[in-house]
């Protein structure tokens, strides 16, 4: 479904961005007294994150069907309506981050976002996601949105080539990956 958006996009702006964005929207990028409506966002939708997952019987439901949807689905969780609930939530988000990131370019790129659900992945996986569910928190994400964001802006700040960026990247996924694997096994 990513590639087929993707492609989509680059159909309907064939291949260009695409300038002039109302004002109401670029003013999304601004502030709101000293803070700046980007990290409002954030804030907001971190704490409701946790929140909604630490207090609520929907939220400790995704982490059942997250760790095992056979054990969820013996408990009496709705295993599709979650996953629906899950995915739909997920989309909403990415809307949101869309809207935010065109915001503050100004402009509708169609490639923009490209590499950035990697970032995600990373983020998440290095925060103590376990990538077989059920285990995880927003606090830990927080954190490894934290260090993605500081090893990105290092990178840059050394004038690191973004293929080699790329390679850096990788290489803490797969690494944060195996230690997943690793202390799964004990």
């Amino acid at each position: 479904m990513m590639t087929i958006a993707r492609g989509l996009a680059l159909i309907l702006s064939g291949g260009k961005p695409v300038a002039n964005m109302s004002p109401a929207l670029t003013d999304l990028a601004g502030d709101v007294g000293p803070v700046p409506i980007p990290l409002l966002c954030f804030a907001l939708v971190t704490a409701g994150a946790g929140l909604f997952l630490g207090r609520y019987r929907l939220g400790r439901h995704l982490y059942a069907v997250g760790g095992n949807e056979q054990a969820a689905r013996a408990a009496g969780i709705s295993v599709p309506r979650i996953k629906l609930f899950a995915y739909g939530l997920c989309g909403l988000l990415t809307g949101l981050a869309g809207v935010v990131l065109a915001a503050r370019i100004t402009t509708g790129q169609p490639n923009a976002g490209q590499a950035y659900e990697l970032d995600a992945i990373a983020a998440v996986v290095i925060g103590g996601t376990s990538l077989s569910g059920g285990v995880g928190g927003v606090v830990g994400t927080l954190l490894g949105v934290l260090l993605i964001g500081i090893i990105n802006n290092g990178l840059d700040l050394l004038s690191v080539s973004s293929y080699y960026q790329a390679v850096i990247k990788g290489l803490i996924i797969v690494g944060a990956v195996w230690l997943d694997r690793r202390q799964a096994r004990s």
